[in-house]
C-alpha cells in the first residue's frame, strides 16, 4: 500500500505517518517513509511518502498512490498526479464549489479516483469548539470509515490511543470515531 499524505505545516502529518508505521511494524509489515517539508513552520506544504510492503525507495512516482490523504483541499488538487488509476483521496474540503470545477471533475473521472470528503473544519467547529489540532485524526477516521485502507477501525483507534499525548487521548478518540462516522454512514 503507498500513501501520500499532504497538508500544511502543524496540521499533523508526521503523526498520521507514525500511527500507520506503528501499525505496519505491529502486523510484521515492512515500512518505508519519507516526508519532504517546504515552509512547514510558516504553513506551507508538508506531503509525507509512507509505504507498507516490499519496496526499495521511500518516495511514491507519479501515479502509484493507492491513497491520498489530503488535509488540506488545495494540497490534495495539487497533489493528485500521485494516485494511481482507481486510486482514492480522502480530503478536508473547505470549499465545495471547487471540488465541482470541471477540469477537476472530468481529471477524477478519467482516472477512476474515488474522493472520500468532509467538511473537517465544519465539524471541528461544531464537535470540537474549533480547535482543529484533531484534523489528522479526524481524516485518518475517515479513511477507516471509508474501508479503502485495509486497517480496521480497532487497530487505528488503538495506535491513535497509544501514541497520543495524554491530555489528547480523549479528545483524539471522540474525533476518530466522528470522522469514522461521517464517511460510514454516507454523510
Amino acid at each position: 500500500m503507498q500513501y501520500v499524505i499532504v497538508g500544511i505545516g502543524g496540521q499533523g502529518i508526521l503523526f498520521t505517518s507514525r500511527i500507520l508505521g506503528k501499525i505496519a511494524v505491529e502486523r510484521g509489515e515492512q515500512v518505508m517513509g519519507s516526508e519532504v517539508h517546504g515552509m512547514a513552520q510558516r504553513g506551507g506544504s508538508v506531503i509525507s511518502h509512507f509505504k507498507v510492503g516490499n519496496y526499495r525507495s521511500p518516495l511514491v512516482m507519479a501515479g502509484d498512490a493507492d491513497i491520498l490523504l489530503a488535509f488540506d483541499q488545495n494540497e490534495g488538487i495539487r497533489n493528485l498526479h500521485f494516485l494511481k488509476k482507481n486510486g482514492s483521496m480522502v480530503v478536508n474540503v473547505h470549499s465545495e464549489d471547487d471540488m465541482k470545477n470541471s477540469s477537476l471533475t472530468a481529471f477524477l473521472k478519467d482516472r477512476s479516483i474515488r474522493v472520500y470528503s468532509l467538511a473537517g473544519y465544519e465539524l471541528l467547529k461544531k464537535h470540537m469548539g474549533g480547535n482543529f489540532l484533531f484534523l489528522n485524526v479526524l481524516l485518518m477516521g475517515a479513511m477507516c470509515g471509508a474501508n479503502i485502507s485495509g486497517l480496521t477501525f480497532e487497530e487505528v483507534s488503538r495506535a491513535v490511543k497509544e501514541l497520543s499525548p495524554s491530555k489528547f487521548e480523549d479528545a483524539n478518540m471522540k474525533v476518530f470515531r466522528l470522522g469514522y462516522d461521517s464517511i460510514s454512514s454516507g454523510q
